[in-house]
């Protein structure tokens, strides 16, 4: 008898282990499928109600950093170290947010950064999120992993502009295919991500035993006798990169070229000798190197260095209005944000990526005004207040 209740104990200790394997897969598979208007308090926020709506390791991967998450954490922290002066005696009665990136006119200049595998936390993926940035009046960036091939990103908002991030292989006839492909879609510009030859190390993504075995359709489609995961994308990935690839993608595409990972001076001076049309400031949102530096830190110098030649888009750890504003005001011709992008497309389909962007000019727009600043020339003529230094 007693024999027999200790196997039914372990027949009913295997069955509800299986179930709670069962409950935690299909809780790591969920999908969002929300569509509508999100309320906003504050972008910081966003994160805690998105991570409750969708998988455990889908959110890690859009969530988590490298390491020990220093850079993760120290994008933020780092607008901290300079200050706003209030100035209630310019007479600002409104500010004016529009603003031209490569011709393109912009409702303000707040773009959104590419970022993979948008499906991973909604049904609708990247179609859902170029219909919101085209309701905010602003420019998304496709990733060559997104969820969605790129022509079918482009026809789910018709007109609204767009650039086309390349992870370059080492299979120039790769290259060459998909940014023909992307400038025939109409893609605005081709942006060369030059920090991610080889992955970051992402503990969370270790933790949630995530794979990356979700599909690359932009990759797959050349690759026509195979359905390519997105592990199997990096490994043929390009690692080292040289003015040669920059000049390489400009003859191919006739775009301007946008290189992004730029977090030195020098690389910035580099890249604009081989004829890049605008430097992306970016440490891929503290997911690449641990330890690099913050890239509000950085901004400074590269603008120094860059002298107005050529446009400055800047990008990790923007969740502010402030944080726009110092960005601008250093330097910065444009900010991109991502993950508050994906957590309005979580909570909200196209509505809540609309919605992040509003939210964010709304603080903008507050910021310019009790700044005295009337219109984004202004901003980018604004000197910021050093306290260490005390001007």
């Amino acid at each position: 008898m007693k024999k027999t209740i200790q196997a039914v104990a372990v027949i009913s200790a295997l069955f509800l282990s299986q179930a709670a394997m069962a409950q935690e897969a299909a809780k790591s598979a969920t999908v969002s499928d929300a569509e509508g208007h999100i309320r906003i308090i504050n972008l910081y926020d966003l994160e805690k109600e998105a991570s409750t709506r969708v998988g455990k390791g889908a959110f890690g991967y859009v969530q988590g950093g490298a390491e020990d998450e220093i850079t993760l954490r120290g994008n933020p922290c780092a607008f901290d170290n300079k200050k706003i002066l209030p100035n209630g005696l310019k007479g600002i009665e409104g500010a004016d947010l529009k603003t031209k990136f490569l011709g393109i006119d912009l409702a303000s200049p707040v773009i959104i950064a590419p970022m993979a595998a948008h499906g991973l936390v909604h049904k609708e993926a990247d179609r859902a999120t170029i219909r919101g940035t085209q309701k905010a009046g602003t420019i998304m960036a496709i990733s060559t992993y997104s969820s969605v091939p790129i022509d079918e990103i482009a026809k789910s908002a018709p007109g609204a502009p767009f650039f086309f991030q390349l992870y370059m292989s080492k299979d120039n006839a790769y290259n060459e295919y998909i940014v023909k492909k992307a400038k025939a879609a109409g893609a605005k510009a081709i942006i060369i991500t030059v920090d991610a030859g080889t992955a970051g190390n992402r503990e969370a993504d270790l933790r949630n035993n995530y794979n990356y075995s979700i599909p690359t359709p932009n990759v797959s489609e050349f690759y026509k006798d195979k359905t390519m995961t997105q592990s199997e994308s990096r490994a043929l990935r390009k690692i080292s990169f040289s003015g040669e690839d920059i000049r390489l993608i400009k003859r191919v595409s006739g775009l301007p070229v946008l290189v992004k990972g730029i977090l030195s001076p020098e690389a910035a001076e580099t890249a604009i000798v081989a004829g890049a049309d605008g430097i992306w400031i970016s440490n891929h949102g503290g997911r690449q190197l641990d330890g690099a530096p913050a890239t509000f830190d950085m901004l400074p110098l590269i603008a120094k260095k860059v002298n107005k030649r050529v446009p400055i888009v800047f990008d990790s750890g923007v969740r502010r209005g402030t944080h726009v504003f110092k960005a601008l005001a250093s330097g910065a011709d444009v900010v991109a944000i991502g993950r508050p992008a994906l957590y309005g497309l979580i909570l909200g389909g196209s509505e809540g990526v609309s919605d992040v962007f509003l939210h964010l000019n709304k603080e903008l727009t507050t910021t310019m005004i009790l700044a005295g600043t009337k219109d984004i020339a202004e901003v980018k003529k604004y000197k910021l207040f050093d306290p260490e230094s005390r001007k």
